[in-house]
């Protein structure tokens, strides 16, 4: 099963569910906002999307992977606008029966979506400038 969201406002994570008897592994990946970005102090990030662009290639890149990978499932919030130092901007789970895969499903799936999906992020520095956030490391 594939589950893809994009929301404004506080992120609540998918719920873990222990009746799951098919699958021993359950990965769950918060990325949060930090509080400097390359060397510069912030005061948040600020997430804007291609309107109905970004949740359809997100879809498809979560069923991607649930074809390249053996997990059962895959979930993803992704949070637009203004999120704060300290929350969550992005939150995944992924479902397998073994760990290997669903750590290298997680793994690709983050790399591609900052790649592929239109949603492009802004640092809010201290002083209020607002600058464009380029993702330079894997």
């Amino acid at each position: 099963m594939i589950i893809v969201k994009i929301i404004k406002g506080p992120l609540t994570p998918f719920p873990s569910n222990d009746d799951r008897n098919q699958d021993g592994a359950e990965l769950t990946f918060n990325g949060r906002v930090r509080d400097t970005e390359h060397g510069r102090d912030l005061d948040a990030l600020e997430y804007e999307q291609y309107e109905g662009m970004a949740k359809a290639e997100l879809t498809k890149l979560a069923s991607e992977m649930c074809q390249k990978f053996p997990i059962s499932d895959l979930f993803c919030k992704h949070r637009m606008g203004r999120v704060e130092i300290g929350e969550t901007s992005l939150h995944v789970s992924i479902w397998s029966k073994h760990r290997k895969e669903a750590i290298e499903a997680m793994d690709n799936f983050i790399k591609e979506l900052k790649i592929r999906v239109p949603i492009w992020k802004w640092a809010i520095l201290t002083d209020g400038t607002k600058v464009p956030s380029a993702c330079v490391h894997d």
